[in-house]
């Protein structure tokens, strides 16, 4: 008659013919474990029932935080490096490698940066590199409209994304929530006294929150008079720059009283146009960032887009997933308001 006790990890290690801390490894997908090896023992965890014990499995993540973590496997951050496409300027800002490295290192990974289009690094290339390496997760950070990163081919990999620019192939993403942003940001600024809330920014802004800028601004001004909505200003060009006549003929046609938009070139537009900010006109960022003091603005924090990016990757490695997931899942990160001299209080 069949035991009913239940399958334990000295069970498969006793049937597999390899060692207990080896199950457990290839359990938890850990690349130091051979590929034939732990494709071996997961399939004899399934045809044996093997069911892990959550309260056993959260005692030994405790255990293992309080020890010295020894760095096993490497989470690769795959950016891109087109600059014809104007989108590495300090105009737009991409989560930073920092508190990715910090949350990785948490949960025993260390994090690479590769460049797509730098010393002609392509996609195909960089598969090669991944591979020969013996790397297993990627970071996705989209940085160009020409979206070299669409291009990879993901099937081996854990993988998750930053924003909804790359569309196809859809990964798990990590996002901050523009639509909450810009409703925040705008009754924010109502109860401050402004009226006419102007926002300008480029249709790259717009794709990358996957019009949660337009869409959660288009919905903050069904609730304002029709002579107080301010339709939104899509500059002409991903070089911010070249955006001023734009601009200028924008704003002398609506006359915002407060101003949602870049940290870089429109404060200096504005001073052209003999606006004094705060006093004539009230300015925000729309991706504000703590070094920004002089200025209130939309805070994405990044920090916690990184930490949640990590957490899906270790959750897919421990979960044997790879490659492009039937439904992809989605977490969205609430931006923060945050009053600065830049606005009247």
């Amino acid at each position: 008659m069949p035991s009913s006790s239940p399958v334990t990890l000295h069970d498969l290690a006793r049937t597999a013919g390899v060692s207990v801390m080896t199950v457990s490894r290839a359990l938890r997908g850990e690349a130091r474990v051979a590929a034939a090896t732990r494709e071996r023992i997961l399939v004899l965890a399934k045809s044996m029932g093997y069911r892990p014990d959550p309260d056993l499995t959260r005692l030994m993540q405790r255990v293992r935080s309080r020890k010295t973590v020894k760095f096993r496997s490497v989470i690769a951050v795959i950016r891109e490096w087109v600059p014809g496409d104007d989108l590495l300027s300090t105009s737009y800002q991409y989560v930073p490698l920092d508190p990715i490295r910090e949350r990785a290192r948490g949960h025993g990974y260390e994090v690479e940066e590769f460049w797509l289009g730098r010393d002609g690094l392509t996609p195909k290339k960089l598969g090669k590199v991944l591979h020969a390496r013996g790397i297993e997760a990627v970071i996705v950070s989209p940085q160009s409209t020409r979206l070299l990163c669409a291009e990879v081919d993901y099937a081996p990999f854990a993988a998750v994304t930053f924003g909804y620019a790359m569309r196809e192939p859809a990964l798990h993403m990590c996002a901050g929530n523009m639509t909450l942003g810009i409703q925040t940001a705008a009754e924010e600024l109502s109860a401050l006294g402004y009226r006419r809330i102007g926002v300008a920014v480029t249709q790259w802004i717009v794709n990358r929150s996957q019009f949660g800028y337009s869409g959660g601004f288009f919905h903050f001004q069904q609730s304002l008079p029709a002579e107080n909505r301010i339709p939104l200003l899509l500059l002409p060009h991903n070089r911010i720059e070249r955006g001023f006549a734009a601009f200028s003929e924008w704003m002398k046609e609506n006359r915002p009283d407060v101003l949602i938009s870049f940290d870089t070139h429109v404060p200096e537009w504005l001073a052209r146009l003999g606006l004094r900010v705060p006093e004539d006109i009230g300015f925000v960022v729309h991706d504000w960032t703590p070094s920004m003091t002089t200025y209130a603005g939309i805070y994405q924090r990044r920090d916690h887009l990184a930490a949640a990016a990590v957490d899906l990757i270790v959750t897919q490695l421990s979960q044997h997933e790879r490659g492009v997931p039937t439904v992809a899942r989605q977490i969205m990160i609430p931006p923060q308001w945050k009053l600065g001299p830049s606005v009247k209080s």
